[in-house]
């Protein structure tokens, strides 16, 4: 496999002829941004190991400075987050957060329990991203948030202060909902209870958990007991954040699907709500052994899981495993692509508002590459094993998990593929190209 960069912001990705390693993926993403949040309230100075250095996580970083918290990346790699002991200074503008949905949500959050006003800001996909489902439960609260961009986008102004506890039902599914209205629930007076349509994933529940802080889990339902205007006193303390299994996701499928695959995944995360990617490769037909190891001190589990080579076959991804999985689905895209027979992903509706409409954007590509693949309003239908055939060029339009998903689809295929818009992996998995070459690729 030759893979040559040709301008910054393309690749060129040649098919592979084996595909062998181990690997540490970064950092597991959302569990860095709430860790990133919490450290910079808290009193002293918290240690961070595996923070994922991405720009979207930086790019929270540089939030939180302006906020008055102070941060030092040491050459090992350790990030030692100095914190502001509860209090916020006044941002001398606009908080930039690039291209993360994950920071501008739990932020807004975070900051409706801090009577200032702030305005959050990112690039032209973030400021094209719904956020009226956070402006629904905060105004409840009583926070103050103006959606100052076209059909209920960013910019956000929030001005926070003097929140009260609700009992909240969610409409959709969504982590991001949750956890905004979690952080908000902690400067708020009395108990907020959020009751989830289906289970998602729950880092902020552990993270609460690991600083003492009075959540209670029970089935669907989420209480948080508020703290009222001054909020809880944090400690700083060790963080430790496993490997994201959503970056891992990439390789294990282009080791399941490659004849010559065999893949070793180090410090992985394996949280329950996270593993739903496991399950569905598994029922594809993929040779996976997962080996847990002790829990990392967030509460989260981690171990080692080690891929190999196999014949895939079709599945059915959709109903409740689906939030579980959203990030996962454009490389399970892939696998389906590479599978024998068909397989549909429905439920998926939360696709067409990401970085990119993924449901558009993968069948597009998709169909570039030879793929028989049908598009639907909640997902896509797709007919394998394809006879992969480079389709010249394809377009990640701007969404690292559409960019990275097209590179390992053009390791299976008849000749080089020209991606454009790369640099977007930045926003999650820096290292991404250096660890498909370590996987038995090249660079020129």
């Amino acid at each position: 496999m030759v893979l040559t960069l040709h301008k910054p912001d393309t690749a060129t990705v040649s098919p592979c002829g084996k595909l062998t390693g181990t690997l540490a993926v970064p950092g597991d993403k959302s569990i860095s941004h709430r860790v990133g949040i919490l450290a910079s309230v808290s009193s002293g100075i918290s240690r961070v190991h595996g923070f994922l250095k991405s720009a979207d996580c930086i790019g929270l970083l540089k939030a939180m400075e302006a906020l008055g918290a102070r941060t030092h990346l040491t050459r090992e790699g350790d990030l030692y987050i100095h914190g502001t002991s509860g209090k916020l200074l006044q941002p001398a503008g606009p908080l930039d957060l690039g291209n993360s949905g994950t920071a501008m949500r739990l932020l807004t959050g975070f900051l409706s329990g801090f009577d200032m006003p702030v305005v959050l800001t990112g690039d032209d996909s973030l400021r094209s991203r719904p956020m009226r489902r956070i402006e629904d439960p905060l105004r409840r609260m009583g926070a103050n948030l103006e959606l100052m961009g076209e059909k209920g986008c960013a910019p956000i102004r929030v001005t926070g202060g003097a929140l009260k506890a609700i009992e909240y039902e969610m409409p959709v599914a969504s982590a991001q909902v949750k956890s905004c209205i979690m952080l908000a629930a902690l400067r708020a007076e009395g108990t907020t209870t959020i009751i989830e349509p289906q289970p998602t994933r729950d880092h902020t529940e552990q993270i609460y958990k690991a600083l003492g802080l009075p959540v209670t889990v029970r089935d669907q339902t989420i209480t948080v007991e508020g703290f009222g205007p001054d909020g809880p006193v944090l400690k700083a303390r060790a963080w430790d954040i496993p490997g994201d299994i959503s970056s891992a996701a990439f390789w294990m499928v282009a080791a399941a699907a490659h004849r010559r695959g065999s893949v070793t995944l180090q410090n992985v995360g394996l949280n329950p709500r996270r593993t739903a990617v496991l399950d569905v490769l598994k029922r594809m037909g993929a040779r996976i052994k997962v080996s847990p190891k002790k829990k990392h001190d967030a509460g989260e589990p981690v171990g080692e899981i080690r891929v190999s080579g196999s014949r895939l076959k079709g599945t059915v991804i959709g109903g409740a495993e689906i939030p579980n999985l959203i990030d996962e689905i454009p490389i399970l895209a892939v696998a389906a692509a590479l599978a024998e027979g068909e397989t549909v992903i429905k439920d998926a509706h939360e696709l067409r508002v990401k970085e990119s409409d993924r449901i558009q954007t993968m069948c597009e590509n998709l169909k570039k590459m030879g793929v028989a693949v049908e598009e639907m309003e909640d997902g896509m239908r797709i007919s394998g094993p394809a006879s992969v055939r480079s389709g010249g060029m394809v377009d990640s339009y701007g969404d690292h998990r559409v960019a990275m998903a097209m590179a390992v689809l053009a390791l299976f295929s008849d000749a080089p593929l020209m991606i454009k818009h790369v640099n977007c992996i930045e926003t999650s998995y820096p290292g991404f190209w250096d660890d498909l070459t370590r996987l038995g690729g090249h660079v020129e």
